[in-house]
């Protein structure tokens, strides 16, 4: 059987599959549209939850259990930054493109849906599990004045992977995190919703800012990291405050006992799944 005939018969199978649940799916459910403020919540900003936004959007589909609990599927995608170390002296900054899917359940404090017993807005809470990928960078200033970003995880700026520091492993770039925040949504007619959200992300790493332990030095960053100048260079930018200051291995960089975090305030706008794919219902799925 070639690869055709499979394509026909799994596209029969979903067709078959949405047919059977298409009536209720589609009126308890609705395609999200999003725009996002994001924030980084770290070692260079002190820990402070709404410093320095940047923007994002998302998209995802919801659906409702019954008037209470209902599930939401997104993707979301951002960036976070810190330009501006409260740290002065120190001197460190980062960016980092952010892509994010998560799925959560919500719960409504108000019987809320299209019935006429329901409630026509609501405050709710959310909790689930997400995957993020992020990548952080710094802007570096070449000797002829012209800049670049620079990506932060291959230069092991804390010794991550070196002989000195073995116990500082290179961290992931892609990892899970527990989003959870409270929202309110209302129905603005009968297919279309908005709803505005505020949501944490808690995070298993210290290193979304590539920041967290202590200095190690340009001797162990030169011998063992491939580009060891630039390394040296993006690991300690205090000279770049006051000339010739050097900060010597051991002397504390970040604060490894609190992990990153980061969060979204999301404003979302619903489209009924019903309006939007009901004039199929009469129709047959062909191929």
């Amino acid at each position: 059987m070639n690869r055709h005939w499979l394509i026909a018969l799994l596209l029969t199978a979903i067709c078959a599959g949405v047919s059977a649940q298409r009536t209720d799916f589609l009126g308890r459910s609705h395609l999200l549209l999003g725009g996002d403020a994001t924030f980084y919540i770290g070692d260079l900003n002190n820990q402070s939850a709404l410093s320095v936004p940047r923007w994002g959007v998302s998209a995802g589909l919801h659906t409702r259990l019954d008037n209470r609990w209902s599930v939401r599927v997104e993707l979301s995608y951002g960036k976070l930054e810190c330009t501006q170390d409260y740290i002065v002296r120190r001197n460190l900054s980062f960016r980092s493109s952010l892509m994010e899917g998560a799925a959560v359940v919500e719960f409504d404090f108000r019987p809320y849906g299209p019935g006429a017993t329901e409630s026509r807005w609501t405050p709710y809470i959310f909790g689930g599990l997400g995957v993020y990928h992020f990548s952080p960078e710094a802007l570096y200033t070449e000797a002829d004045g012209s800049s670049r970003w620079v990506a932060l995880r291959e230069l092991h700026t804390e010794g991550q992977g070196t002989s000195a520091y073995p116990e500082r492993r290179p961290y992931q770039l892609t990892q899970l995190c527990l989003p959870f925040g409270v929202g309110f949504r209302c129905r603005l007619g009968k297919s279309v919703s908005l709803s505005a959200e505020y949501g944490f992300r808690k995070t298993w790493t210290d290193y979304i800012d590539d920041v967290s332990t202590t200095y190690v030095g340009s001797a162990l960053l030169s011998a063992e990291v491939e580009n060891g100048g630039l390394a040296s260079i993006m690991a300690d930018r205090s000279g770049e405050v006051e000339e010739g200051y050097v900060n010597a291995a051991g002397i504390k960089r970040g604060d490894d006992s609190l992990n990153d975090w980061y969060s979204f305030f999301t404003i979302r706008v619903g489209f009924s799944l019903e309006t939007l794919l009901g004039w199929t219902r009469s129709k047959r799925c062909k191929l």
